[in-house]
């Protein structure tokens, strides 16, 4: 049950702080008008239904932004999403009927026990259900709102066993895939830090001038590459005024927001070695860059974050064959969605 249970955890993770705008929903479900939003096979779907299951997702839309078209936009996109999994959910419990599937109370229990034992993991402190149940309801869902939505993935923990995961295979090259999607989000996200001379060339420069831009980017760097201090040569030479007084750093910064040549030296170019001078563009300006890149995390190698990625790959696995099964269930119910 370790799938469901992660999926509890970061659904619970992505609920938002609602105290300031809880007075706002209720306000708007006084001008509820009832209609059906959808119909599953004959049991609909009603806009009180949808409305009741949003709550949470329109608090946390409410505490991000005051723009009423933003709102409305992200509101409208939330609602679709949620009704589609409302219908999935329906699908499913189709599913545990026919099988006699179901979660008593004390499986409930033990999730939310679950959900506080990751919550504990993750912050370092004791962390009990009660106080799980109590952000919950801090968030503006009550304790019965919740043990549903628990139920539900519980449910659907039930049938994946039952019905997807016969049909999903891990092997080791699924392993190596996952591996190499751990790679690159891990070098995306890694924070590194590299220190940079930046030599403006302005517009209109003429090829002379231009020229012994290059000249003085190539002699800067025979200079760092023979030993001389690089915050020296910073500071006697950078043109960038806003790192001058820290060596040339702007501080540690995601991988990913680097430009696309400072990310090549990172991959190229070993800590504390010097690159090449590379032509690039700021602004309206040409400028030539020296870089130095001072290391970053090293990237674990395969055999030691094996047992993860046999994990990662099972779980992708998993998810690709579930959305296999409902598209499949889908075909044979007749579904006709009004929003």
């Amino acid at each position: 049950m370790r799938f469901v249970n992660a999926r509890i955890f970061r659904w619970l993770l992505g609920l938002a702080p609602a105290a300031a705008v809880l007075g706002t929903v209720a306000a708007a479900h006084a001008t509820i008008v009832e209609r059906v939003v959808a119909v599953i096979g004959e049991r609909p779907v009603l806009w009180t239904d949808l409305l009741h299951r949003a709550a949470p997702q329109r608090v946390q839309i409410r505490t991000q932004t005051n723009d009423a078209n933003v709102i409305s936009v992200q509101e409208q996109e939330m609602y679709k999403e949620l009704l589609d999994r409302m219908i999935d959910e329906r699908l499913e419990e189709q599913q545990a009927d026919k099988s006699h599937i179901n979660v008593a109370p004390e499986e409930i229990d033990r999730a939310i026990a679950n959900v506080a034992a990751q919550a504990q993991a993750q912050q370092g402190r004791p962390v009990t259900a009660r106080e799980v149940l109590e952000e919950v309801h801090r968030r503006g869902m009550t304790e019965q709102d919740f043990r549903d939505e628990i139920r539900r993935q519980v449910l659907e923990g039930k049938l994946m066993e039952l019905r997807v995961r016969p049909r999903v295979r891990v092997t080791e090259q699924d392993a190596r895939v996952s591996y190499q999607h751990f790679v690159q989000e891990f070098r995306d996200q890694q924070a590194v830090d590299v220190r940079i001379i930046v030599l403006r060339i302005p517009p209109g420069a003429t090829l002379q001038q231009q020229q012994a831009k290059i000249d003085l980017a190539d002699q800067i760097v025979k200079e760092a590459r023979t030993g001389k201090d690089f915050c020296g040569l910073v500071r006697q030479y950078t043109d960038d005024t806003g790192t001058k007084a820290t060596c040339g750093s702007h501080g540690p910064q995601a991988f990913a927001q680097l430009l696309p040549p400072i990310q090549q030296v990172v991959k190229t170019v070993k800590p504390g070695d010097v690159s090449d001078p590379l032509p690039m563009r700021a602004g309206a300006d040409a400028v030539v860059v020296i870089a130095q890149p001072m290391g970053a995390a090293n990237v674990p190698a395969y055999e030691q974050v094996k047992n993860e990625m046999m994990q990662k790959a099972l779980f992708d696995g998993l998810e690709r064959a579930r959305k296999q099964w409902l598209q499949e269930l889908r075909q044979n119910v007749y579904i006709d969605v009004r929003l």
